[in-house]
């Protein structure tokens, strides 16, 4: 094991991960749409949003300060929890200085002394071709021992996740015990490098990484594609070969944009 750095007094700096999470369907009728994001709503609730925030939170190595959440009307939630470093032991926080993959699991903020995670969604639909798209935005920001980094195959199988784009910077400064500067404190070259293998085989990946600036960027494209699975309320043996076929490109031109982060004709 790598000799863990030995600082001069607290680590300041400052680890954010965001999230963009992205659930896409095809709802044919206003009614279908509109149940559609009902069905989001309760799914994604405050509720079960903090949960989702509080296992996080414990994932990471921290304990929840306060947690501010909201159901809004008529659509989405936010949760907003502050968090702060368990007391640990010498081995404790050794293990817990290691950056590395996270557990799996098998709008809510929390307020921490030094860290805070939350999470807002945006559930939203296209009523010219039938798509609706889900959106929800997670931001996890640490600083000292705790990590960001161990809750991210947590969240990514926390949700339906068509899409995924994540964003990792360090930021600040931390000096060591001979005063020299430290504007990162753990070997990083991308992301990936912290997924799961069963999510690195289940996505298409792209990175955009600005290493000198510890700036990191992911963005995840689900290889599976089945058309039953993009379905609301409507049953796939019902559509014409011809149906499908365009209902399946409506769909993967959506995914395509959203992944490209660009219209295509």
């Amino acid at each position: 094991m790598k000799d863990k750095i030995r600082l001069h007094g607290f680590n300041n700096l400052t680890s954010s991960l965001s999230f963009n999470i992205y659930d896409i369907c095809y709802a044919k009728t206003e009614q279908q749409r509109e149940e559609y994001i009902d069905y989001i709503d309760e799914l994604y609730n405050a509720e079960r949003l903090t949960q989702i925030l509080k296992d996080v939170t414990n994932i990471i190595g921290a304990h929840v300060l306060n947690i501010s959440r909201q159901d809004y009307d008529p659509h989405g939630a936010s949760v907003t929890i502050l968090i702060a470093e368990h007391e640990l032991t010498d081995s404790a926080a050794e293990a817990g200085n290691e950056v590395g993959p996270g557990p799996l699991p098998e709008t809510v903020v929390a307020h921490l002394d030094k860290s805070h995670v939350t999470v807002h969604t945006y559930p939203e639909s296209h009523p010219d071709n039938g798509i609706s798209t889900f959106r929800l935005d997670i931001d996890v920001s640490t600083c000292g021992m705790i990590s960001p980094l161990k809750a991210l195959n947590y969240l990514i199988h926390s949700f339906d996740s068509d899409i995924v784009t994540m964003d990792y910077r360090v930021r600040g400064f931390t000096r060591d015990e001979s005063g020299r500067k430290l504007f990162i404190d753990h070997g990083i070259t991308s992301i990936q490098d912290y997924l799961s293998e069963d999510t690195k085989e289940a996505y298409q990946m792209i990175d955009v990484n600005v290493y000198q600036e510890n700036m990191f960027h992911t963005k995840m494209l689900l290889k599976d594609f089945s058309l039953d699975n993009y379905l609301f309320g409507i049953d796939k043996n019902k559509l014409t070969f011809e149906e499908a076929s365009d209902i399946e490109a409506r769909l993967r031109k959506e995914m395509l944009e959203i992944f490209y982060s660009r219209n295509m004709g």
